[in-house]
């Protein structure tokens, strides 16, 4: 996913274009500056003017951890000064000396800003960990200072009230309408004494969720399970078990043998660990990582930022957080997600309970004498898979080899798609020596921007994967997107071919999905720009990219054998589709138990989250919550538990009162599969169509409308269901939700 990096401010919607003119253009700040009588300080330092290396991408080499505190104190006080000098314009308010005028302020800000989030989330080390403790609170007190600013507000209010007569683009008109919701959304039409409490109150969250994600990180990163035996990892590869040692043995437990954990609940090694007590121990050092059973305990931190979300809400009158915080999606309201998740629940509570009786017979044929548990549901569930299936992951995975899935898999299907051909580089500075960087030519041969690859997991990286820019597309600065995205692949031993599971190349292919909405963007304003969309949006482009990992085409041409360099047989991706609605109790069950558990946090009215004041109190409101949802919870728990779950407490915005949205744009993807598949699959036509009506789109329109569009008729959950296994497709027909129209679409 996008982690929008000026998203760690309450103004993100006003620093995410943060450049100024081109040569030769007008610009109303200096205009502005002029007329006022205002200084505008003149930056210094690497971050004060645009690199000089192609596409303007940042020269890791120049940049130094001395240099983020100079370079963020500076850019404050510059656009602090642009702003005092568009606010004091002696003109009156119009669309250039206003709104135009904000989307250019603060790009000094947005450069630093940019690359220094990268790094704390991909490469991070003590230093930046303290400078972002630091900082954090500090951007966020400045951003509240321009969005909650009434004499600003007060020329953003009189350019939106006079929109009617003006003459404007839909996009200028898109922009206007944002700044000035944005700045309502903020604060703006509150007392001066609400606004103060919503700037104290986001400083608190600032401060609580950059050290919850601290923690969560610490707490995963910092806690490798140790095992003294060799018997401990049978069924682990002897390339795994050898580093297991060697990572023991650099945690400073030499002789024994330690597993790194990761970001979600499940553990990868489970499934192939033969020893049971060793399951059980990898599996509840994840589950309670960071509850208090060692030595992090995330939950005060959870009650305090759940507390001071619903304050926030009743400030602005809303019930709750999640009311508060869906004002611009596209689902709209908590109850339009919650009723499109709670029509799942009984079919994938009963496939849950279907599973678990297989599962279990299978233990008892194996001579086993208990019931399944979480940390035995993979291993057996594999096995089933592998006899109904006779599908053997480890041979599959023998076919996908890193470079080659990127290369000849993720870059040809957006060749054949959209006509792209990517270049590999050698001479930019990279973050991190395994970074991997690509010349990115569109369909007539221009430049279309810089792609940056960093595949793989690390203790300096934040669990999970993700797309973010270090550049934005933008017209009105004439520059072209620069795209990084990030993954967690675990690194083969020096020597040994770097192979992926299937789920990895998913994930190169999710990823990569992003990065297309972000190339392929066609804005003039930053602000607007490829994957600037609503929460419950972004996810569906990325998720429609998967589509391609197993298209036949695509697949014949990058899953060659590693040895033999033969092409994946048919029979085994006939498996793989085959076996894709297999285990659907475990792996769709823990998404949406994630997404329901979110929702429950975020529908808290201010009194009954003042009431969790205690860790105790917080343990039994998840475990209650989870409880009503009607679901297998002890066998299948959420795929993350509150005390990790990294995408609704830490970061000021995030996923909060937003994890549905995975959900909610699968419907979207699963749909608009559909559609491929019915207009001829991997063509240069339906690649070229799906790039004019949603990809380049950005945040510019309706996403129903832009749904419809590319598909000619609203969303339709059903292919998502059918997809998931959980209605068959002759049920279809019967199905309460297969009437094609969703709560709050436009044929509703």
């Amino acid at each position: 996913m996008k982690a929008h990096i000026l998203a760690t401010t309450a103004a993100a919607a006003l620093l995410s274009a943060c450049t100024t003119a081109p040569g030769g253009e007008m610009d109303p700040i200096a205009d502005a500056a002029v007329d006022a009588g205002i200084s505008i300080p003149k930056g210094t330092g690497y971050f004060a003017s645009d690199s000089d290396l192609p596409f303007q991408a940042p020269n890791f080499d120049a940049i130094s951890e001395d240099d983020y505190i100079p370079a963020f104190e500076q850019a404050m006080r510059i656009h602090k000064a642009e702003i005092e000098a568009i606010k004091a314009n002696p003109a009156p308010p119009t669309f250039s000396n206003t709104i135009v005028a904000l989307e250019k302020s603060g790009r000094m800000l947005g450069r630093v800003s940019r690359v220094f989030f990268a790094l704390t989330g991909s490469n991070t080390t003590d230093r930046l960990d303290e400078i972002n403790t630091e900082i954090s609170p500090k951007l966020t007190a400045h951003g509240d200072s321009i969005t909650l600013d009434p004499v600003l507000f007060q020329r953003v209010k009189a350019v939106y009230d006079n929109r009617a007569a003006m003459s404007m683009t839909p996009e200028d008109a898109t922009l206007l309408e944002n700044t000035y919701e944005g700045m309502v959304h903020a604060g703006a039409l509150l007392t001066e004494a609400q606004r103060e409490r919503v700037k104290a109150i986001n400083t608190e969250l600032t401060t609580l969720t950059t050290e919850f994600g601290q923690q969560a990180k610490a707490a995963m990163a910092d806690q490798p399970v140790i095992f003294d035996n060799r018997s401990d990892l049978a069924g682990l590869s002897d390339s795994d078990i050898k580093a297991a040692a060697d990572f023991a043995a650099e945690k400073g437990f030499p002789g024994k043998y330690a597993i790194a954990l990761q970001n979600t609940t499940q553990q990868p090694s489970l499934p192939s660990m033969e020893n049971r007590a060793a399951r059980e121990k990898l599996f509840i050092a994840s589950f309670h990582r960071a509850d208090g059973t060692t030595d992090f305990d995330t939950r005060q931190l959870i009650a305090e930022i759940a507390e001071l979300r619903a304050e926030k809400a009743a400030l602005f009158g809303q019930p709750d957080w999640a009311t508060y915080a869906m004002w611009d999606r596209m689902a709209e309201t908590p109850k339009t997600a919650l009723d499109f998740m709670e029509q799942m629940v009984p079919a994938l509570a009963a496939t849950q309970r279907r599973e678990a009786a297989m599962l279990n017979a299978a233990i008892k044929a194996d001579g086993g004498n208990y019931e399944v548990k979480p940390w035995d549901w993979y291993r057996y569930a594999n096995r089933i898979k592998a006899e109904q299936f006779d599908l053997d992951e480890d041979a599959m995975t023998e076919y996908f080899q890193l470079d080659k899935v990127l290369e000849d898999g993720v870059f040809y299907a957006a060749d054949k798609l959209y006509g792209l051909r990517f270049e590999r580089r050698t001479d930019l500075p990279v973050y991190h020596p395994d970074v991997w960087t690509y010349t990115v030519f569109d369909r007539d041969g221009s430049e279309l921007g810089l792609f940056y690859f960093d595949p793989f997991q690390r203790p300096s990286k934040r669990g999970g994967a993700w797309m973010s820019n270090f550049v934005d597309q933008s017209f009105l600065w004439d520059t072209k997107p620069v795209i990084y995205n990030v993954l967690n692949i675990p690194k083969a031993p020096a020597g040994e071919p770097q192979l992926v599971s299937f789920d990895n190349v998913n994930t190169m292919f999710h990823e990569f999905g992003h990065a297309l909405h972000g190339f392929f963007a066609d804005q003039r304003y930053e602000s607007l720009s490829g994957t600037a969309t609503a929460r419950d949006f972004v996810e569906y482009p990325s998720q429609v990219n998967e589509v391609w990992a197993t298209y036949p085409e695509v697949l014949s041409n990058y899953a060659k054998h590693y040895q033999t360099g033969e092409t994946i047989p048919q029979a085994m991706i006939d498996k793989i589709e085959a076996a894709s609605k297999f285990n659907q109790g475990y792996d769709f069950g823990e998404v949406v138990e994630a997404a329901l558990l979110d929702m429950k946090w975020a529908a808290l009215s201010k009194e009954e989250a003042a009431a969790l004041d205690t860790p105790a109190k917080v343990d039994a409101f998840e475990r209650n919550s989870l409880k009503e949802l009607g679901l297998e919870i002890d066998l299948v728990p959420p795929r993350y538990r509150s005390t990790y779950f990294n995408h609704i407490f830490s970061g000021p915005t995030g996923y909060s009162a937003g994890y549905y949205s995975y959900l909610w744009t699968e419907m979207l993807d699963r749909d608009s599969r559909k559609w491929f598949m019915e207009n001829g699959g991997l063509t240069r036509a339906n690649g070229d169509h799906y790039r004019e009506t949603v990809l380049s789109r950005g945040g510019t329109m309706d996403y129903f409308k832009m749904f419809e569009n590319f598909a000619g008729r609203a969303p339709d959950v059903t292919p998502m269901l059918e997809a998931r296994g959980l209605i068959a497709g002759d049920e279809a027909a019967d199905s309460e939700v297969s009437d094609g129209a969703l709560p709050g679409s436009a044929t509703e």
